[in-house]
């Protein structure tokens, strides 16, 4: 269904009618010219060769620094997506189950069927703020239970996990030889502080999967990195030798550039999406839905009660709105959501729409 709505309102753009997108997580706030800046730099003085699987040393070695782990540790992978399912691709092949936290990014479990394997839907809900039970993860792991994805701060519900709640589920891991894969996408521009997966791993026993799209509105550029360890960054280079063999070096030079201008890009952003998270917070309650606070950037979850989000969403197209409905991310049909990635007027102008269609 997420995919029907994007392809639908591209359609209807197509006929000349305006669409507010608010379906999809790509940052409107265009990439900083001092990015792109570096990779035409790069360009022309030649960085156009075929290079390293594992990732140019400098780039490794500057986000080593960053998460405080060895550069051993650190491999390029062309956005965190392809991270994602790289991690997927060596561990799940050939079977097993994955436990995944709802609602969820649509692409786990696409990936994990696509490789055969099985999928354990770990529900929660709004009532609950979103914690995960952590009884219910424990007596969800079995003998085939190779791994469990949580992504922190949470699409489509922009909540960070409480550091009590991750400790448990750290613990419950370690104790059933599990291990974590940690999608962290979101964290560096969340509006308060995220606990890392990093901060716990001992001899790298989980796995961080991030990137540049988010944090710097680098979406297209496609590049991002997977933190692990030395062994399993050894295979995942193996895979991008048969398959994309490297990321383009003039990108990696911007992602570079991209991380010396971090501490002012990811304020920027924050500062811009916070103020859109609160304006959109203020426009639903007064609507009358449900939601939490959204913690990081770019989405909000609502829920109004009897909604059926698919019928809403279709027809809020029809008035020139681009929303996701729930079902997109788990069984949540009260649920739509709202991708804060258009400029602040055009958000008013959507959210007065959808306040209008209830």
């Amino acid at each position: 269904m997420l995919y029907e709505i994007n392809e639908k309102a591209l359609k209807l753009e197509s006929e000349g009618k305006k669409i507010i997108r608010l379906n999809l997580g790509d940052p409107d706030l265009a990439t900083a010219p001092e990015i792109v800046e570096a990779a035409y730099s790069a360009m022309k003085a030649g960085k156009t060769k075929y290079s390293s699987s594992y990732g140019e040393n400098n780039l490794r070695q500057k986000l080593a620094e960053r998460h405080s782990v060895k550069a051993e540790n650190v491999v390029i992978t062309p956005g965190s997506k392809w991270g994602i399912f790289a991690t997927m691709f060596l561990m799940m092949k050939g079977g097993g189950n994955v436990i995944i936290p709802t609602p969820y990014w649509t692409a786990y479990d696409l990936i994990a069927k696509s490789l055969g394997a099985q999928t354990k839907l770990l529900r929660t809900e709004l009532e609950n703020d979103w914690k995960v039970d952590l009884a219910t993860l424990e007596n969800m792991i079995d003998k085939d239970t190779r791994m469990i994805i949580l992504n922190n701060p949470n699409n489509p519900t922009s909540k960070i996990m409480d550091a009590k709640t991750l400790d448990g589920i750290v613990e419950i891991a370690n104790r059933k030889g599990v291990t974590i894969l940690s999608d962290e996408v979101y964290g560096t521009i969340a509006f308060t502080k995220t606990k890392s997966i990093l901060e716990y791993n001992g001899g790298h026993k989980h796995i961080l999967t991030t990137g540049f799209s988010k944090t710097f509105s680098m979406t297209g550029w496609r590049i991002g990195y997977i933190i692990a360890n030395k062994m399993f960054v050894d295979n995942i280079t193996k895979l991008n030798q048969i398959t994309i063999n490297n990321v383009p070096v003039f990108i990696q030079e911007a992602a570079l550039r991209a991380l010396e201008m971090q501490k002012q890009l990811s304020t920027k952003i924050k500062e811009e999406y916070e103020e859109r998270a609160k304006i959109a917070s203020k426009t639903l309650a007064k609507a009358g839905f449900k939601f939490s606070k959204p913690e990081a950037p770019f989405y909000v979850f609502p829920k109004l009660d009897g909604l059926d989000s698919e019928k809403f969403t279709l027809d809020l197209l029809d008035k020139g709105v681009a929303v996701a409905p729930g079902t997109a991310f788990g069984d949540y049909r009260e649920h739509f959501r709202i991708s804060l990635t258009a400029p602040s007027e055009e958000i008013k102008v959507a959210l007065d729409k959808i306040s209008e269609a209830v």
